[in-house]
């Protein structure tokens, strides 16, 4: 029998349109889509705009002074937010994690943490709720963002070089400053901070034993990103790419031998290693050259409220028109609705990349990182 719906007209022209199935169905705490992978992260971006212009996220070439952000009233309110929140976490989210753009350039942005840190699974627990930052404005909101409920937090830093780093953030802003603000972090109880570096051949590889070195002395967990093709702006290659294999080669050739960790929990997407005689951990996360689609359980929201199932889609749903329709659909549709998206998720991009990387790349316009937030 053909499942029916109630078809709703979207905002925006052009965007996939998101559908309310006719019969309506009680959200059960668990979502699985086609390959039975469940509904756990929701990842939200709350702004566009960013102060950096790193040169694998947003190229000043591309995102120059020109550069036409949203409109405020296009972004999703805080209230919008924390409704869709609170629905995604009846499906079975339980991390929520901010993102950007920058969100700490979103004003106010504790307001938005007080009130997604009262949400409550149906068991009654806290949600695991955390922020990825660049870590700018970190040494001034690290307490306040531990006030308003934040959990946890991760920076990113992809150098601690000045020359290196400054050539990698285009802006010119030192190293100093955002390890001022992981330091203010750690004070306020956002720990363990977790440290990501993106790693690009010829520009910041050389980085990698420093970087493990400094970070093996602290109470950090350092991260090592592969490259990846997100989006078209950053003129992604695959000689780019330093393998994570080769990351832990060098790391261990330097003289801190690394022994590898269980996962901590299903869906992660870093692949743990501790150092030897410590209890300091690096990540690795390899999306280019060991796909972790299998198990992936991630479903990103957008700023101005479209709902993307993969980091490198090409198209995203809605949901801003579903809640600024004027029909003024109750939390049951809108449920429905997000729950017939994710069920019908096929999404394994990573898998299919690694076998025909060219060809998927030249067919599909994929959304940019600085739009869904990674």
């Amino acid at each position: 029998m053909t499942e029916k719906f109630i078809p709703i007209t979207d905002m925006r022209q052009h965007a996939p349109r998101s559908d309310i199935p006719a019969e309506l169905i009680a959200p059960a705490g668990h979502l699985a889509d086609r390959l039975q992978r469940p509904l756990h992260d929701l990842r939200i971006s709350v702004t566009d705009r960013c102060n950096f212009r790193c040169v694998y996220c947003m190229p000043k070439e591309l995102f120059d002074k020109h550069y036409q952000y949203l409109p405020h009233n296009d972004l999703l309110s805080f209230e919008e937010i924390t409704r869709l929140a609170r629905i995604f976490v009846a499906h079975g989210v339980r991390k929520i994690r901010l993102t950007g753009g920058e969100p700490l350039l979103r004003k106010n942005i504790e307001d938005l943490i007080v009130m997604l840190a009262t949400l409550r699974t149906p068991d009654g627990e806290k949600l695991d709720l955390t922020l990825t930052t660049n870590g700018s404005l970190l040494a001034k909101k690290a307490s306040a963002l531990k006030a308003a409920g934040l959990s946890r937090i991760t920076v990113s830093l992809d150098s601690l070089d000045d020359d290196i780093f400054k050539r990698m953030n285009d802006v010119d802003f030192p190293v100093s400053d955002v390890l001022t603000g992981i330091d203010a972090a750690h004070a306020a109880g956002l720990g363990p901070v977790k440290v990501n570096m993106v790693v690009k051949a010829g520009i910041n590889d050389q980085e990698i034993v420093s970087m493990a070195r400094y970070f093996r002395h602290t109470p950090h967990t350092l991260r090592f990103i592969e490259y990846m093709d997100v989006g078209a702006s950053n003129g992604w290659q695959l000689n780019e790419v330093i393998p994570s294999n080769e990351i832990v080669r060098r790391i261990q050739e330097a003289g801190m031998p690394l022994i590898p960790l269980k996962s901590s929990r299903i869906g992660e997407t870093a692949e743990r290693w501790q150092h030897v005689g410590s209890n300091s951990e690096i990540g690795l996360i390899s999306s280019v050259t060991h796909a972790f689609c299998g198990d992936c359980n991630r479903i990103r929201l957008s700023t101005e409220g479209k709902l993307y199932t993969c980091l490198f889609a090409s198209q995203g749903h809605d949901l801003r028109a579903l809640l600024r329709d004027v029909k003024q659909y109750s939390d049951l549709q809108l449920s429905n609705a997000i729950a017939a998206i994710w069920q019908r998720r096929t999404d394994r991009y990573s898998e299919l990349r690694s076998l025909q990387t060219k060809a998927l790349n030249d067919q599909t316009k994929k959304i940019e990182m600085s739009y869904i937030g990674g």
